[in-house]
């Protein structure tokens, strides 16, 4: 019997549901604001880098705590859907591209980005946000 070729390997598989987990659980918190299901996900050492425009957040940011005031923070002001267009995967990063749809303080928002989480085993140690167009409306 020939064996047909998927495009991945089990190991491939297993990489790239971990990403995909991460995704979905950073797609909840953004729209739903419920953070328990990707701070289920992280390390203990767990740290992010957002592009948002002000002093506070231009550093790396540390911790699940600081992740859930990330969350409140942009809930404020940012209502949104998030449509992944396409996820890679090279064994301890996974990258998500993504679209953005819905209000920022309140006047239509439409936007690509893109979020590279790294790994440790299957646990998220970090991840970085990437913006397509500068956010400046959030003032």
């Amino acid at each position: 019997m020939e064996k047909k070729y998927s495009g991945t390997n089990a190991g491939e598989e297993l990489v790239q549901g971990r990403t995909a987990r991460a995704f979905q659980a950073f797609q909840r918190a953004i729209e739903e604001g419920e953070t328990d299901d990707f701070l289920a996900l992280i390390t203990g050492e767990f740290s992010f880098r957002v592009p948002l425009p002000f002093e506070e957040w231009k550093e790396e940011q540390h911790g699940g705590e600081r992740f859930k005031d990330l969350v409140r923070f942009e809930r404020e002001v940012l209502e949104v859907r998030l449509a992944p267009l396409f996820e890679i995967e090279d064994g301890k990063r996974g990258m998500v591209a993504f679209r953005a749809e819905g209000t920022l303080n309140e006047s239509p928002y439409r936007n690509e980005l893109a979020i590279v989480f790294e790994f440790e085993g299957h646990r998220i140690s970090a991840f970085r946000e990437y913006v397509g167009m500068p956010l400046k409306r959030y003032e």
